[in-house]
């Protein structure tokens, strides 16, 4: 039995950070081609990364990294069918402690790096609609795009443009056969998640990673927090051609957290 990605192609920016690892082996496992574009394979120097997609050096904010991807996906496939940005960092300030520097760093990462790749897939993106199929823009978003985490302005207005930047482009491309979407994320247990309680941010204030991790599970509905896996069967959905008419859209995936009309502060 086929996948239901089966016949192809995908770029996943982020690929090797936890979420953007947990979207390739999703991906591979419905049987797609996919290339997974980040700063760094894990290590190694190997074309092929260690889950079995095809590993792209890639720095999101390079206008040239992001041609030099897209030729080398025509050059190999011809087409693209699926792109996921999923890169992006975390800045853990107000904006009295957060620097020009690090503001404008973490615009070229998850707002300018959004665009880039999107900007250059277009062609091939045209061409793998031209199958009779549509093809799959997906961002990422995050619940703090619509409500606020204390100590993350700067992130926090990044995914509110990504937010943004979504409409626009499903709007503009919708009529050739490309759909975007963005997912936004809540708590989901990554490296980022833990870095972030360990942080300057919220944070744990005081407590250890498990604590915190059990305080912040029992504030959600759900009583869990997510993991890359909740995020990539989603992400998966919105890739196939069963989500043919979902466009537009700002998918919140947070266990409930901010359908609660307060939420403990922790």
């Amino acid at each position: 039995m086929t996948g239901r990605l089966n016949g192809k192609v995908a770029l996943v920016t982020g690929g090797r950070g936890g979420i953007g690892r947990a979207i390739c082996r999703r991906f591979l496992g419905e049987d797609a081609v996919v290339y997974a574009a980040d700063l760094s394979n894990g290590g190694s120097t190997n074309e092929t990364a260690d889950d079995g997609s095809r590993f792209l050096k890639f720095d999101v904010t390079s206008e040239q990294d992001a041609i030099s991807a897209m030729a080398k996906v025509e050059a190999d496939e011809g087409k693209l069918d699926i792109l996921v940005n999923a890169a992006g960092i975390e800045i853990e300030h107000t904006i009295e402690h957060t620097s020009l520097a690090d503001w404008n760093r973490i615009f070229a990462i998850n707002v300018t790096g959004t665009f880039l790749p999107s900007k250059y897939a277009l062609p091939l993106l045209r061409k793998g609609a031209a199958s009779g199929a549509s093809a799959s823009i997906i961002n990422f978003g995050s619940y703090d795009g619509f409500i606020a985490d204390p100590g993350l302005a700067a992130y926090c207005a990044t995914k509110g443009a990504v937010h943004a930047l979504t409409r626009a482009m499903a709007c503009d491309h919708g009529p050739e056969g490309i759909r975007v979407n963005a997912i936004c994320p809540g708590y989901v247990d990554t490296p980022m998640l833990r870095s972030f309680f360990g942080g300057a941010g919220s944070g744990a204030n005081g407590g250890t990673i498990d604590t915190v991790l059990d305080s912040v599970k029992a504030i959600h509905p759900t009583r869990t927090c997510g993991t890359p896996d909740d995020i990539a069967n989603l992400v998966n959905w919105l890739a196939s051609d069963e989500a043919r008419y979902a466009s537009g859209q700002l998918w919140v995936l947070d266990g409930g957290l901010s359908a609660q009309v307060q939420q403990m502060r922790f």
